[in-house]
């Protein structure tokens, strides 16, 4: 049941390698929305795989594709993919974006590719993309993330650009291991990330390119590498009195509530 709820959807006729084949899709394998090597892989996680105790608090955990450096948002957020041949996501694919991975690979194997790029945008608006790694092609979920416990400057204050380049440096080409506790009001994924089993928020921390965001998370030995690279005066801590970036987005909002209301009775 798990398999045939991710290939198929609710009422929906299961299809063959051999169907799939004759439409143009080249087997659905190369962009893993299913099919035999998947099957196989599934069924022999559910017998033969137990699941990692996870640390208290986390709800689930994932890896992604390497990441574009291009998706790093500022010092604390970036995008990231993650294969929908993973478990936990291959059961929840809506049967629109499987259906549009399979018309996208019949229009490209036809040579159309400007129908095929049409698809594509209306995968990538569903919160999906096909990814080619390896060449090979794979249905990929996105993913927001907000990096956990740290709160680094926005790309406007001083050091911004610095903390974002010092995370880009860090993840940059990397598959991240990524540990989700919830969603922040932006609905982005608040997550713990290790990259080569390094913990990426210490990292930052320790190079003096974030605060600990403590009203969020208590953890001490957040504190304590933000102490040491005071300490050290490495990162924003060479700056004598840097403005944290919670009470800078505080100030920068009433602001523009101000110019709104400029405007408003500009108006009248």
């Amino acid at each position: 049941m798990f398999l045939l709820r991710f290939l198929c959807g609710k009422g929906c006729k299961p299809t063959t390698d051999e169907d799939l084949e004759s439409q143009g899709y080249q087997g659905v394998s190369a962009v893993n929305v299913g099919v035999t090597a998947l099957a196989h892989d599934l069924s022999h996680f559910e017998i033969n795989s137990q699941v990692p105790e996870l640390p208290a608090g986390v709800k689930y955990e994932f890896q992604t594709f390497p990441v574009d450096p291009r998706a790093i948002a500022d010092g604390d957020g970036m995008t990231v993919y993650v294969s929908t041949t993973d478990p936990r996501e291959s059961s929840c694919v809506p049967i629109e974006v499987q259906v549009a991975a399979v018309q996208r690979s019949q229009a490209r194997a036809e040579k159309n590719y400007t129908e095929a790029d049409a698809i594509h945008k209306k995968i990538i608006e569903s919160g999906y993309r096909i990814l080619n790694q390896n060449n090979e092609e794979t249905l990929a979920r996105k993913y927001r993330i907000r990096l956990r416990g740290i709160d680094a400057p926005e790309n406007a204050m001083p050091y911004g650009k610095e903390a974002k380049e010092e995370l880009t440096k860090i993840v940059q080409g990397q598959s991240l291991r990524v540990l989700v506790y919830g969603e922040d009001q932006y609905e982005r994924y608040v997550a713990d990330i290790y990259c080569d089993d390094k913990f990426v928020q210490e990292l930052m921390l320790k190079k003096g390119f974030a605060w600990h965001y403590a009203t969020y998370d208590q953890r001490p030995e957040l504190a304590r590498w933000e102490r040491e690279a005071r300490a050290k005066r490495v990162g924003l801590w060479a700056s004598s009195n840097p403005e944290e970036p919670w009470e800078w987005r505080k100030k920068n909002k009433k602001k523009g509530r101000k110019r709104i209301r400029r405007k408003g009775k500009s108006k009248g």
